[in-house]
């Protein structure tokens, strides 16, 4: 009874909340769509609220759609470059699609438009008329592209869009150029940003556009809880810092920020979280390839922070004894909850402190005596880490620690990646013994898992074998070791794929500095996907520092 009114519709408060548990869940979420109209409803904002990051094979036809808002001075111009009327013959369509989006990030943006451009003249449903007879030059493609993406913004904005967050990335000198367009769009409707909760501001260099943008921010929006600001790598540091420090000043409820990039003491920055408008709202910070070298006054400012709850170190340098002895004296109580280093120093002090707040724990060392030092304190101070990653050099004492680090983290752990270095005399035989002893102490469920290693197929069927008993949601493995015509899956598809032991699956396999990743060998994905296994490909799927700072925002 109770499910014949879900499916009708009588109960829509229970079915929003349902619907919401498959936020991501995009291929159960077209299911949805399907069931009747309420349920459709409620599951078409979500499916629309970030298209451009929905990794899914050829997703690109709702550029269509967003097009087909297009006003016909624009359709005419798309006309000149081939484009068929066809692609605007539905002048009507169910739900006006991008009111919807929440969230818009400009590289993903560009590279959904690279990849509809470039797959447009064969797909059915994107018509073009004769568009490989027109022969574009590289410049007329380069013309086409920025014209599709500042159509894009077009439509957004003029849809009376307020998004929640924005993703503003320059690299290229592309990009600042369609960034010159869109930014000029914003300036004639400020209302798109201006209600902006997440902000992240990733650039290169510091033009006179880039300027007037972080101009334009401090002076209009002022709700910004999350800031992530990555300095470009050659700028005016006076200037840029200045206007960080600007945007930091006019926020009334800012909760997080992610400083990063920046070679420079950061004093002004620093200083300007002291501003009484963060003093009672900042509750993260989390600093990102940061110099510590120089910075003095990390005690004078996070004893002003009143909650503040906890500080996360990604890949920063000169962890040095000033540095820890300025982070220990804090009297104010804070979090040390990450610590992702691409090299060690002497850090037990650190992690004596800190140790039973620790949750996030990553390095990328060669340096065999400092990384065993460091896991010893691990394993004595620590014991909620949630996030462990270790990527070394073959070493069996590592080994032995990264199992003891396991067995104690065993209630918590819920990601763990384990790289072994590319190594000639022993990555086969240190392979070899952490898949045949990884497998029984592995918790009973895991949110991710990932192994490079050089695997042979007798190794990973007693992990398997072992392991049987482990659900790993995101099962990724990266073999270093494949021999021609051989591979693992084999022994994927018997202990992993037919006892449905994970839901989302990737497999690269190396052979002669040739990859071949399980995602583009069709068939053997229509095998997992009987099994309602979905591949991905193995680097989309791998935990990367984007992926690890969007989960801690």
């Amino acid at each position: 009874m109770a499910c014949s009114k879900l499916l009708s519709g009588d109960l829509p408060e229970l079915i929003n909340e349902i619907i919401q548990y498959f936020h991501y869940d995009y291929k159960t979420l077209h299911s949805c769509i399907l069931v009747n109209r309420l349920w459709c409803r409620l599951t078409i904002p979500l499916l629309w609220e970030d298209p451009f990051s929905i990794k899914l094979p050829k997703n690109y036809y709702f550029i269509n759609i967003y097009l087909n808002n297009l006003s016909d001075d624009y359709k005419t111009k798309l006309n000149e470059y081939g484009i068929n009327d066809d692609l605007f013959s539905s002048n009507t369509t169910l739900f006006n699609y991008p009111s919807f989006i929440q969230s818009l990030d400009t590289r993903k943006l560009s590279s959904s438009i690279r990849n509809w451009v470039g797959n447009s003249t064969t797909r059915k449903q994107i018509p073009i008329n004769s568009m490989q007879n027109t022969n574009l030059s590289p410049s007329q493609t380069s013309d086409f592209t920025k014209l599709i993406y500042k159509s894009l913004f077009l439509v957004l904005i003029k849809s009376e869009v307020n998004l929640n967050s924005f993703k503003v990335t320059m690299i290229t000198d592309k990009d600042y150029e369609k960034f010159a367009d869109i930014f000029e769009l914003i300036l004639q409707k400020p209302n798109f940003i201006n209600n902006i909760k997440n902000l992240s501001i990733d650039i290169d260099i510091i033009t006179d556009n880039i300027t007037e943008f972080l101009m334009f921010i401090y002076s209009n929006c002022y709700s910004i809880s999350s800031f992530y600001f990555l300095y470009p790598y050659e700028y005016n540091h006076i200037i840029t810092e200045k206007s960080l420090s600007q945007i930091i000043d006019s926020q009334r409820n800012l909760k997080k920020i992610i400083i990063g990039f920046n070679k420079y003491p950061l004093y002004h920055s620093l200083l300007s979280l002291k501003n009484p408008n963060c003093l009672n709202t900042l509750n993260t910070i989390i600093f990102y390839y940061i110099d510590f070298k120089d910075i003095v006054v990390l005690n004078e400012v996070f004893n002003q922070l009143n909650v503040l709850e906890s500080i996360h170190i990604v890949y920063c340098y000169s962890l040095d004894s000033k540095f820890i002895q300025q982070i220990i004296n804090i009297t104010k109580p804070f979090k040390l909850k990450s610590l992702l280093l691409e090299d060690i120093e002497s850090l037990e002090p650190l992690i004596q402190k800190f140790g039973v707040y620790l949750e996030n724990f990553e390095v990328t060392n060669n340096k065999s005596q400092q990384l065993l030092q460091s896991l010893k304190s691990i394993i004595k101070y620590c014991n909620n880490i949630k996030f462990l990653s270790l990527n070394f050099e073959p070493n069996y004492q590592i080994i032995n620690l990264t199992f003891n680090l396991i067995e104690n983290f065993k209630q918590n752990l819920n990601y763990l990646s384990i790289d072994v270095y590319f190594n000639l005399n022993n990555i086969d035989i240190i392979s070899s013994v952490v898949l045949q002893n990884l497998g029984q102490i592995l918790p009973f469920k895991l949110e991710y898992l990932n192994l490079v290693l050089a695997i042979n197929g007798n190794d990973l069927e007693i992990f398997l074998k072992n392991s049987q008993n482990t659900f790993i949601k995101k099962f990724l493995i990266k073999n270093k070791n494949k021999q021609k015509n051989k591979g693992i899956f084999p022994y994927i598809k018997e202990y992993i794929i037919k006892k449905r032991r994970t839901k989302y699956l990737a497999i690269l396999e190396t052979f002669r500095e040739t990859n071949e990743d399980l995602f583009t060998l069709k068939d053997k994905v229509k095998e997992c996907e009987l099994y309602d296994i979905q591949v991905l490909n193995y680097n989309d799927l791998r935990i990367n520092t984007e992926y690890f700072l969007k989960e801690i925002f």
